[in-house]
């Protein structure tokens, strides 16, 4: 499904991240996949990543990616009327994530949920977010946050995710902007028939946790890396081609190109056949490994962070995740 932006405009007016402490490198992990730091970075693109201390939930992290984009909006909590939190590692199964970051932050006017997607939920969030405000706060605002604590989830013996995920959160606050600025158009979609490839197979209600599901290592994240490289690779240059087309701007013409940050060696190679240059792509998943939902705020702000993202720039966001799902925004930087 595909949509141009509604006839009220929206935009991102305020980013904020979290960038956890604990730094693992190549180094620190391959002994534990029985491979040599250089095969990671050599198949990879990663050279190192972020991980939450073991006291720290995905809340904590959302709680204060939330603050600083609250800060850099020049806003207070109680500014806010409504909260998603895009997440695939929440707090706890029942309980939306959402809930507590509201409850935390002391946005008491918001109502709050999660959004699912997985990898792409950060990009579904913002267009959720998007027609939210436009249907029932059009003087309003919402906050979108992505936050993930993969390393909690990880198989201590799978190498196929232990080397890529890690944890961080981002978040924006959505507001009205002006006509031609702001979110300019998206795109989504869903492949459930893919819904096996990757994803967390126990510990709901398909099939509950029991001493079985934990001794075959179910609730940890699995992933066929074969298979998910497949379907990105043939996904990602249509969501391209689909937001050029949708906004009628010619690929020449988008200044960043903002993806989800799957795998950086994939995400150049990848990026290289579509016709994206090396000045317009933004990786920062060998500095962070793969953060999910939080990747695209993260990269947005070392954009902005080293100079690249300016007012009126033009942004192509791009992003596939379990599901399978995958969605596809442009955007002009407010």
């Amino acid at each position: 499904m595909s949509a141009q932006a509604p006839s009220i405009a929206f935009g991102i007016q305020g980013l904020g991240v979290h960038i956890p402490e604990r730094r693992v490198s190549n180094a620190d992990i391959a002994d534990q996949y029985g491979v040599d730091p250089e095969w990671i970075e050599r198949m990879t693109g990663v050279r190192q990543r972020q991980y939450a201390e073991p006291g720290q939930a995905t809340s904590d992290l959302a709680v204060s990616a939330a603050e600083h984009a609250l800060a850099d909006a020049h806003l207070s909590p109680r500014d806010i009327d409504v909260i998603l939190v895009a997440t695939s590692t929440p707090d706890q199964l029942a309980v939306a994530t959402a809930c507590r970051v509201q409850h935390r932050l002391g946005a008491d006017r918001a109502w709050a949920t999660d959004v699912g997607g997985a990898c792409a939920g950060f990009l579904y969030a913002l267009k959720t977010a998007r027609d939210i405000l436009a249907a029932s706060h059009p003087d309003g605002r919402a906050l979108v946050v992505g936050a993930e604590t993969f390393s909690k989830f990880q198989n201590p013996a799978d190498r196929s995710t232990g080397v890529l995920f890690a944890d961080g959160a981002g978040a924006v606050v959505v507001g009205p902007s002006g006509p031609g600025r702001g979110i300019l158009c998206s795109t989504q979609g869903t492949d459930g028939a893919l819904a096996d490839i990757v994803g967390i197979r126990a510990g709901g209600s398909a099939r509950p946790t029991t001493g079985h599901t934990v001794a075959e290592g179910g609730h940890y994240l699995h992933m066929n890396g074969k298979k998910v490289a497949a379907y990105f690779h043939d996904v990602f240059p249509r969501i391209v081609e689909e937001l050029v087309q949708l906004s009628g701007l010619p690929l020449n013409k988008i200044d960043l190109v903002v993806p989800h940050q799957a795998n950086p060696r994939m995400l150049r190679a990848l990026s290289l056949e579509v016709g994206i240059s090396a000045s317009q792509l933004v990786v920062t998943a060998d500095t962070f490994g793969n953060t999910g939902a939080a990747s695209i705020p993260m990269a947005l702000h070392v954009a902005r962070e080293q100079g690249r993202l300016h007012p009126e720039s033009t942004v192509l966001h791009a992003a596939v995740g379990a599901g399978m799902s995958w969605a596809g925004t442009v955007q002009r930087w407010l």
